[in-house]
């Protein structure tokens, strides 16, 4: 972005975002923090993510194979995009799981870029619960809030067998998510048996006394600024350390929550370069280096 936003205003902006106040009071608190309703009302642009940036790997790209496929979470259908390169092939298979706006044009240019890479990358869209996710990011968010947690990190957890099974799949199974979908992550993680590694962006830590159920190598990628979810490190990597799970945890300094997500102001190049070049090595070691076009 060529204008940086404060800091108070990205803070402000994360507790909205993140369930901790209402429209309205996030936009009095703004205009406050602005000087003005209309300042207020300039700023949003910079904070609301832009998809039109979401095309690091395009939707056309020539070698890549996409899909729209569905499978079954317990009696409700779940959607998914499905992408992988054009070249014949078993891969290993990682399953991207969304931030708190659902599946959007974003979270499908994460998915490519693993595409790219030659793994078989689907991401589900978890909102499916409630009838899919919504174009607007507003409504999307909304939705989020109301749906029930229990059922989409179901959606999630039948994400595994499904693509373990696919015709394409190695059988190895690896996540990744952000925000939201780091914690489903971490919840994978402590539910799943036939999760082969996981890396979590930024996600709520799941509770200590289910940490001994994981099965899976984590890797755990984190904000300096995040004070929200940062609180919840130290009682984490206790946990794992007790239980001798297999973990790393990085903590990229001065970047805020969502440094990864290049469509808004608290995206951060640097240290999402350095943190995508830890995920995909770690999901080459975890799951096996899968092959190229």
């Amino acid at each position: 972005m060529t204008q940086k936003v404060d800091q108070k205003i990205i803070d402000l902006y994360d507790t909205f975002t993140h369930g901790g106040m209402n429209r309205r009071q996030f936009l009095d608190r703004l205009s406050e923090i602005a000087g003005s309703s209309a300042a207020a009302v300039a700023l949003l642009p910079l904070l609301q993510n832009d998809y039109a940036r979401a095309a690091i790997v395009p939707a056309d790209d020539a070698r890549l194979a996409i899909d729209t496929v569905s499978y079954d979470a317990q009696g409700t259908k779940v959607s998914g995009y499905l992408a992988r390169l054009k070249a014949k092939g078993k891969r290993p298979a990682v399953i991207v799981i969304h931030e708190n706006r659902g599946l959007n044009p974003h979270i499908q240019d994460v998915a490519r870029r693993i595409a790219l890479e030659g793994f078989l990358a689907i991401t589900p869209d978890l909102l499916s619960v409630a009838g899919g996710t919504p174009a607007d990011e507003d409504q999307a968010r909304d939705l989020h809030a109301k749906t029930d947690k229990d059922a989409m990190l179901n959606a999630a957890l039948a994400a595994i067998p499904f693509i373990k099974n696919h015709a394409e799949s190695t059988g190895k199974v690896g996540a990744v998510g952000f925000c939201y979908g780091g914690g489903v992550v971490n919840s994978l993680a402590t539910t799943s048996a036939d999760l082969a590694a996981g890396v979590a962006y930024y996600g709520a830590q799941p509770p200590a006394d289910k940490v001994a159920s994981i099965k899976a190598p984590l890797l755990l990628q984190y904000g300096g600024l995040d004070q929200r979810i940062n609180a919840g490190i130290p009682a984490y990597e206790a946990a794992l350390k007790a239980a001798g799970k297999r973990f790393d945890i990085y903590v990229y300094p001065n970047v805020n929550h969502a440094f990864n997500n290049d469509t808004g102001d608290r995206y951060d190049k640097a240290a999402a370069d350095l943190a995508w070049s830890r995920t995909i090595a770690f999901f080459k070691e975890n799951l096996g280096a899968p092959p190229r076009a």
